[in-house]
């Protein structure tokens, strides 16, 4: 149902007023999940259940967030991580609407190709903010998109502050990184990478030595599923501090 609902929406609304009201649309979704087996961490509704996805990820219901999502905001306020100036390339729109009320931050949020909700359009290879500027940098499904890595990590460090913190994480698989810029078309990408603008796919100790390359120091998280109260799936996270 939440599938059909949503691709029937973005028919007929635009993208931009959709985002910014969104809100208010989800709130038709509430009466067939509430409940009290769940609950999500972000938005703090209770619920039945989360909204299972066609890749098997677990959506919140009312603010959108997916596990990985409620599982970042859940490592930053243990990691103290919310204080100072914190820099957010392609926000998710759940943590976007709560880090832009927070008094604590001085959040500034990126997007490059007007995809999602922010004030800023950063070119990650070629960051426009002073060297030591941010506390916190949230770079989360971003490098794999990225032909220049190497050259948008060394701006993640030169503009992260020392004993800062800049989470990264990207789908990962076994082995080598898998990297072909040969492959051009989103047909091409899809099948070799799994989505039509990756432009490949690590290892995760491929991205450990890449990040290390460029001098940062390398935290790794293993996460396991929890599935329960918090919709939470097992996951790797990268803490790279300088």
């Amino acid at each position: 149902m939440y599938t059909r609902l949503k691709s029937f929406v973005k028919k007929i609304i635009p993208q931009s007023f959709l985002f910014k009201n969104e809100l208010i649309f989800k709130k038709v979704l509430i009466p067939f999940y509430i409940g009290k087996t769940c609950s999500c961490n972000i938005c703090k509704h209770n619920w039945n259940k989360f909204i299972k996805i066609e890749d098997n990820d677990l959506l919140c219901p009312y603010c959108g967030s997916r596990s990985r999502t409620r599982r970042l905001f859940k490592l930053l306020k243990k990691q103290n991580a919310l204080n100072g100036k914190v820099l957010h390339f392609s926000p998710s729109r759940s943590l976007y609407r709560i880090f832009k009320q927070d008094v604590n931050l001085k959040y500034y949020s990126s997007d490059f190709e007007n995809e999602f909700l922010a004030e800023y359009k950063l070119d990650i290879t070629q960051i426009d903010m002073p060297d030591n500027s941010f506390d916190t940098i949230i770079c989360y499904h971003i490098l794999e998109h990225i032909i220049e890595d190497q050259k948008a990590i060394a701006e993640l460090k030169r503009i992260l502050k020392p004993n800062g913190q800049c989470f990264i994480q990207t789908p990962f698989k076994s082995g080598e990184i898998f990297e072909d810029f040969r492959l051009t078309s989103p047909s091409e990408r899809l099948e070799a990478f799994g989505q039509e603008d990756h432009v490949r796919i690590y290892s995760l100790d491929g991205l450990i030595d890449r990040l290390e390359e460029q001098g940062l120091k390398i935290k790794c998280l293993d996460f396991k599923e929890e599935l329960i109260p918090n919709g939470l799936l097992q996951e790797n996270i990268v803490i790279a501090t300088k």
